[in-house]
């Protein structure tokens, strides 16, 4: 029997809103007819579904392994056991082993020989990769993974080096696989949900890494009572009030400042990382922001801070992780010795505005400037100050980085408004010279108009994408260029996920479109050196037929708004059905000069209006706080 699939996982597959499918069953008699679900919600035969959308030439061409996750997705309820249950077959063929079948889902057992073929092509341990990235990108019902960045950076301030890390919250393994990468010697975890639990330890065991991940409560169940080691790095489930403060009153891991309350979890994991370090062995802990400042967890804040157990801790920027709307923290921590004194700072650091993928690296230098030397007086304006315990010792003990850093000096206030203030009138200045001159157009039949997709099959153009997103395993040499990058104007970034499968290089005169956005877009590619990010349209236009900044243009425009959006508010342009007006190449080239004009005023209007808050704040900031002062006008 074929996996079924819904028709919003049909709409997933081709790319395209659900009333497009809708209308597909209604327009085409040809449609698969439903094998099962109810009059509401029908489900229909993957395979047959596959078929049918790629004789329509409405299923772009994907590779094995992401075929492969769709049926898995498609014929389970549980993508994770599945996975798991094919992790072992790939990990037994690797060592050699006989693998056993029987224990196989029985729904996917009809897709193993495309995981043979997928091993075939790509060996047991890639195999198994190309399934868990695809396992780990975002989806409903799906856990959220510690995104690869924000991973390296927790271990980088572990300093973890060749040693032994520990993961008491390890999910899918995404900061064990971090670990890995810096080069520990051997990672332990443990994870609530036994499936999650496999896949992590599969991973370690297909890449021959010495240690284990165990299923269990890490709180209520250790798996590795008494054991200690080098490094931990977790990532909490945050505000999980039923963590077993009553079975755990005398727990002999409660250190610093005793059990914590019942509303204070994270703090209980706090203590539960520190009680399996080696002394001088560090533990990252990504926490709530409230956790840096609830009053009832002042004492054991206190203790942390006395013991010299709590080194820093660092206000990261919104959107790093789940919850994505929240800045999140890190704390730093320490196992202290029993008999050194306590340092007299802990550094506090905060990194809320900016880009994560920019600023992990002056993080990672302020850390290793302050552990060199602790007793040290770091201040950077505005980012970072290593702040003396006493003066944390409060009433309230709030650690939140933003409320102890130390005030930008009115030098600084008024060379900085200044230069802010010439910026923005070099920006302003050149705005009437960017308008382009435009006339109206005699009054005429309007010329013929074609879709997207008409010109893809005629040659005019090449269309590419969309991709999905994955979690990064590895570097890459390129930076990618986001659907959000492309939305707000900037160039191309490393945050989010890396798409999935082989990476499209982007070309000069390329136009990228992000499937999902408020008003539709396109960008012209100039000299920007990035691959295609996920849920973006790349269309490489013929140059003997199409002009790109002519092209762009006309895809943005609001009439194509109309024709190709699926949803209200947010929403999602299937750009096969955007129309292009037919013109002569030579019209397109003063059409897209035209156009490439508009784009640069638009782009220097967007600079204006950043640097004109930006000039509203420092003079706000100053007058109130005393660095500036009211000036006579001479006009």
């Amino acid at each position: 029997m074929n996996p079924t699939i819904t028709a919003a996982e049909i709409a997933r597959l081709a790319g395209v809103g659900r009333a497009a499918v809708s209308n597909w069953r209604k327009r085409h008699p040809d449609f698969p007819t439903p094998v099962g679900g109810t009059a509401a919600s029908p489900e229909f035969d993957l395979v047959e579904v596959e078929q049918w959308l790629r004789g329509q030439g409405k299923l772009p061409e994907v590779s094995r392994a992401e075929r492969l996750w769709r049926h898995f997705a498609a014929a389970t309820e549980s993508p994770a056991a599945a996975l798991a249950s094919v992790g072992a077959l790939l990990l037994a063929r690797q060592r050699g082993e006989r693998p056993s079948r029987r224990q196989v889902d029985p729904a996917i057992k009809t897709l193993l020989p495309e995981v043979d073929a997928l091993a075939d092509e790509l060996g047991p341990q890639a195999a198994f990769d190309e399934l868990w990235q695809r396992f780990s990108a975002p989806a409903p019902g799906r856990p959220w993974a510690t995104p690869d960045e924000l991973a390296d950076l927790m271990v980088g301030l572990a300093g973890v080096g060749a040693g032994s890390v520990l993961d008491p919250a390890t999910g899918s393994g995404a900061t064990l696989r971090a670990a890995v990468r810096a080069g520990c010697t051997s990672a332990y975890g443990q994870e609530l949900d036994e499936d999650l639990a496999k896949l992590a330890g599969l991973w370690l065991a297909l890449r021959e890494v010495p240690g284990e991940v165990c299923p269990g409560d890490s709180l209520r169940a250790d798996a590795f009572p008494g054991r200690t080691l080098d490094a931990a790095i977790c990532h909490p489930p945050f505000g999980v009030t039923t963590w077993g403060h009553e079975e755990l009153s005398y727990d002999p891991r409660w250190q610093y400042g005793g059990i914590p309350p019942r509303t204070e979890p994270e703090l209980a994991w706090v203590q539960h990382c520190l009680a399996h370090l080696r002394t001088g062995g560090h533990a990252v802990l990504l926490m709530p922001p409230t956790a840096a400042g609830r009053r009832a967890g002042r004492r054991i804040r206190a203790e942390l801070l006395r013991r010299g157990a709590l080194r820093a801790v660092i206000a990261l920027p919104s959107g790093v992780a789940a919850p994505h709307g929240v800045p999140l923290h890190l704390w730093v921590l320490r196992r202290p010795a029993a008999d050194a004194p306590p340092p007299a700072r802990t550094l506090l650091v905060d990194a809320a505005d900016g880009d994560l993928a920019e600023l992990a690296p002056r993080i990672l230098a302020t850390w290793q400037a302050f552990t060199a030397d602790p007793d040290a007086e770091v201040e950077e304006a505005g980012f970072a100050r290593a702040v003396p315990v006493i003066e944390l010792l409060d009433e309230e003990v709030d650690l939140t980085p933003a409320r102890r850093q130390p005030a930008v000096g009115g030098e600084q206030t008024g060379e900085h408004l200044v230069r802010t203030r010439e910026r923005l009138a070099a920006v302003v200045g050149e705005l009437p010279a960017l308008i382009p001159q435009v006339a109206p157009t005699p009054d005429g039949a309007a010329p013929p108009a074609v879709t997207v997709a008409e010109l893809a099959r005629t040659g005019a153009l090449q269309l590419l994408g969309p991709v999905r997103a994955v979690a990064r395993d590895t570097e890459s040499d390129l930076p990618v260029l986001h659907a959000r990058d492309v939305v707000e104007g900037i160039g191309p970034s490393s945050r989010g996920d890396r798409p999935a499968g082989e990476p499209i290089h982007l070309a000069p005169a390329d136009v990228v479109v992000p499937v999902v956005s408020r008003r539709i877009t396109a960008r012209v590619i100039t000299d920007e050196k990035a691959v295609l990010g996920a849920n973006m349209y790349l269309l490489r236009p013929n140059p003997a037929a199409l002009d790109p900044w002519f092209l762009a243009g006309q895809l943005r425009n609001t009439a194509n708004e109309k024709q190709t959006s699926s949803l209200s508010g947010t929403l999602r342009f299937d750009i096969r059905r955007a129309l292009v007006r037919r013109l002569p190449l030579e019209e397109q080239r003063a059409h897209g000069e035209a156009f490439r004009r508009l784009d640069a005023f638009e782009s220097a209007m967007r600079q204006a209006a950043t640097l004109g808050a930006e000039l509203v704040q420092l003079t706000a900031d100053g007058l109130a706080q005393g660095n500036l002062r009211p000036q006579d006008d001479d006009r």
